[in-house]
């Protein structure tokens, strides 16, 4: 009896001694850090071998004598712009150290791309050795700045967010630090930036089941809470938007059981609370079957981003009160589902918008522009300095610039400049797209209305004669339509976003605001 009870212990003591061993390995693998360090290209008159690191870099080179850079030298070629390479046990703090490419050293901005080349070339590469260590199940990784915090900020915060919400098995969650102390403000504005742009990715790739238009609104609300005392929201149900003779907005909604909500947000950022608002008005279908003109079944899903312009107009407020901006902005999103049903709208039915003006709705699908038109007309009574709306809008936008950039219709070369240097900054770039009579006589010659919701020629100049007609419901000296279509998913143009909807442009939309709030 006691050989038996002294073997029951023995064995006891292994398997307890075994499952602390688990424990901590386990610990230790999902508490260990990984370090993101940078390297330029050489000049092309340096001999082959030369390397030019990042300062953080040739620090850390330092202090393990020259380990990383003679590694470097062995390992193989150069890094090319936006590769990686990973290495172990080089440090006791950092297990796994990335070196990421960073292409050539002050690029700057680039008259041809639109954009600041080491901007991008940081983001990438950042995102690129984030990434990398996260698949190696890094929990906690410190970043290089490679000269430019925000921008590496934004390159980490962008790459590693997948949409993973609904899964059982999920990426490792990865938290990110600056490394050093070299511009500390700098990183924070970075992260705020990508936070804002992954909270429109989250709302975009969300299933329409769970982010309906009354859900929307609730998120929105949700993120807002923090910033109580300079933000004050509105979501407007039906019964108001009836009150506001909306009939455009109300003939896209009707079709579907889920009730509409008309989001307002006003962020009062300004010491001046009386300094005109900067208006920024977002389509917020959160599913687009077409209606009764129904898209086909292939690729509808992807209709559930139908509410890109919301979600990034959203997200950008969200965004600009995070970071204290000194500018007064208010939000409008029309939000609804578009659906096929008995009380849908027909083809030519003819609705009237809240400034008079009857529509004949020859296509049910092109249901955007009715719901932006009624908050186009509500925005002016707020005397904004400016109106911006942003919408997946057409089709015929993703055909004229493809993912390359967003689409910008302006009766405005003031706030055309404001955009575009915004979108140099960001590398989320904008175009100027025409804005013709040539295309608001397609639109106004309609049998039954004073307007046509599709152009006289059908698909013809699609995304301009989609901005004529929201012309038609603008007063404002200064007004920009971003037609954002093209740019609602990425499959892999922009390196630093992973396959998905893009969540684009609200960093744009945000440099464009603290631009204002900064410059007047």
């Amino acid at each position: 009896m006691t050989m038996f009870l002294v073997r029951t212990a023995a064995r006891t003591a292994v398997r307890t001694n075994s499952c602390r061993s688990f424990c901590v390995s386990h610990t230790h693998l999902s508490d260990r850090k990984g370090l993101v360090l940078g390297m330029f290209e050489k000049k092309e008159e340096e001999e082959e071998g030369t390397l030019h690191l990042t300062e953080a870099a040739a620090g850390f080179d330092k202090s393990l004598s020259g380990k990383l850079s003679e590694l470097l030298k062995l390992s193989g070629p150069a890094l090319k712009n936006g590769k990686s390479r990973v290495f172990y046990g080089l440090h006791k703090d950092f297990p796994c150290v990335a070196v990421v490419g960073l292409g050539k050293n002050n690029a700057g901005v680039c008259g041809t791309e639109n954009w600041d080349t080491s901007k991008e070339n940081i983001r990438q590469a950042v995102s690129a050795g984030c990434r990398l260590l996260q698949d190696l199940e890094v929990s906690h990784v410190e970043v290089d700045s490679c000269g430019d915090a925000q921008s590496a900020a934004e390159g980490a915060v962008l790459g590693l967010f997948q949409y993973d919400q609904l899964k059982s098995k999920k990426k490792t969650k990865v938290t990110t630090q600056l490394h050093g102390s070299a511009d500390v403000v700098g990183w924070e504005k970075g992260v705020m930036y990508g936070e804002g742009q992954n909270l429109a990715r989250l709302l975009m790739e969300a299933p329409a089941n769970h982010i309906t238009p009354t859900a929307f609104a609730k998120t929105i609300e949700e993120k807002l809470a923090p910033h109580a005392d300079r933000v004050t929201i509105h979501k407007r149900p039906q019964a108001w938007i009836e009150e506001q003779q909306m009939g455009a907005f109300l003939s896209v909604s009707k079709g579907s059981e889920e009730p509409p909500v008309f989001l307002e947000l006003h962020y009062n950022g300004s010491p001046d609370s009386k300094q005109p608002p900067l208006l920024l008005v977002g389509k917020g279908i959160t599913f687009d079957s077409g209606g009764i003109s129904l898209k086909p079944s292939a690729s509808m899903d992807a209709m559930r981003a139908d509410m890109g312009g919301a979600a990034t107009v959203c997200a950008s407020i969200v965004t600009a009160a995070s970071l204290k901006l000194p500018v007064n902005i208010i939000g409008l999103a029309p939000l609804c589902e578009n659906m096929p049903s008995g009380k849908a709208t027909k083809p030519g039915d003819v609705v009237r918008a809240k400034n008079g003006k009857t529509i004949q709705v020859d296509n049910t699908d092109a249901e955007g522009r009715l719901i932006l038109a009624d908050a186009l007309c509500y925005g002016h009574v707020f005397n904004p300095r400016a109106i911006v709306n942003v919408a997946t809008l057409t089709g015929a936008m993703d055909v004229a610039l493809g993912s390359a950039a967003a689409g910008v219709f302006t009766n405005s070369d003031w706030l055309w400049e404001q955009l575009h240097r915004a979108s140099v900054v960001t590398g989320d770039r904008v175009w100027r797209m025409p804005l013709f009579q040539h295309y608001t006589k397609q639109v106004t010659d309609s049998q039954l209305a004073d307007l046509n919701n599709i152009g006289k020629y059908s698909r013809s100049g699609g995304a301009c004669t989609a901005a004529a007609f929201l012309r038609e419901f603008v007063k404002a000296p200064h007004w920009a339509h971003l037609d954002i279509a093209g740019v609602m998913s990425n499959k892999d143009e922009i390196p630093y976003l992973r396959k998905g909807m893009s969540g684009r442009p609200t960093r744009t939309l945000v440099e464009f605001a603290a631009g204002l709030a900064h410059n007047g």
